[in-house]
């Protein structure tokens, strides 16, 4: 028997190659997974803005499933148009199939909230114009973007090919920048004591459901010593806290309920 605790309902985009996979291999037993798609190939503002008139069809079809949540699965796809887009889809989504719905975007809210992050960095596979948006929406939302960084990468295929090892040398990165910052305007600050980053940032966030990240979420938090959300581990923590499933997501944000 398949979802006997609950059946979770996940759109995303077509080209994603990363959340079924991802939320399979942390999903607790007896939860079941089952996705509807969006088309979309390249990750522009132009094809986000389309791939969203598709959203209501395929919670429809899901809502055929009786599923218990929907997950819209996709970060620029839920906060493409800025304040109130993301409560707006989740609210709409969830009327269409009768269930609580989450949105990616509301859920990294959620998430960094909930770990208590006011001062974040943010590290995307994603071109400057979608960085600008997602900074600019993270603002609005009362956290301090001290750093963000992104691969420039537009083809969702070339996104999904990425490596948890890549988002962890990702983060390092941005992580050493601020480091070296934070040394040089404290002379008795050590570049090379990582847990300097704790006085710089709250936590690390990085941005992207087909990011393959899982993997690197707990080393990085312990070669950090601060939490790290990212966009699969936030949506899929926020999704089966509403059915009352206990959630089993990679690092610190896997321990909150």
């Amino acid at each position: 028997m398949f979802g006997w605790r609950a059946r979770l309902g996940v759109i995303v985009p077509s080209s994603n190659t990363t959340v079924e996979g991802e939320f399979r291999r942390a999903l607790p037993d007896g939860v079941s997974l089952h996705a509807a798609r969006m088309p979309l190939e390249s990750v522009t503002v132009e094809e986000l803005d389309s791939m969203a008139d598709d959203a209501v069809a395929c919670a429809e079809r899901l809502a055929h499933a009786n599923v218990d949540v929907v997950a819209y699965a996709c970060t620029t796809g839920s906060l493409l148009h800025g304040k109130g887009f993301d409560s707006d889809l989740e609210t709409s989504l969830s009327e269409t199939t009768g269930v609580p719905a989450v949105a990616t975007a509301l859920s990294v809210k959620r998430a960094l909230k909930a770990l208590d992050a006011k001062r974040i960095a943010v590290v995307t596979p994603y071109t400057d114009e979608l960085n600008d948006r997602e900074e600019s929406y993270l603002n609005d939302a009362g956290f301090d973007v001290v750093e963000l960084d992104g691969r420039g990468i537009e083809a969702n295929t070339g996104i999904g090919s990425l490596r948890p090892e890549d988002a962890y040398r990702q983060v390092r990165e941005v992580i050493a920048e601020l480091d070296a910052e934070s040394a040089s305007s404290s002379p008795s600050t050590s570049a090379s004591d990582s847990k300097s980053l704790a006085n710089a940032v709250d936590a690390v966030f990085v941005s992207c459901t087909n990011y393959r990240t899982f993997p690197a979420v707990e080393p990085l938090e312990s070669d950090l010593g601060i939490p790290v959300v990212t966009s699969n581990q936030a949506t899929l923590w926020d999704a089966l806290r509403r059915p009352g499933v206990a959630g089993s997501t990679p690092g610190r944000l896997g321990q909150k309920g």
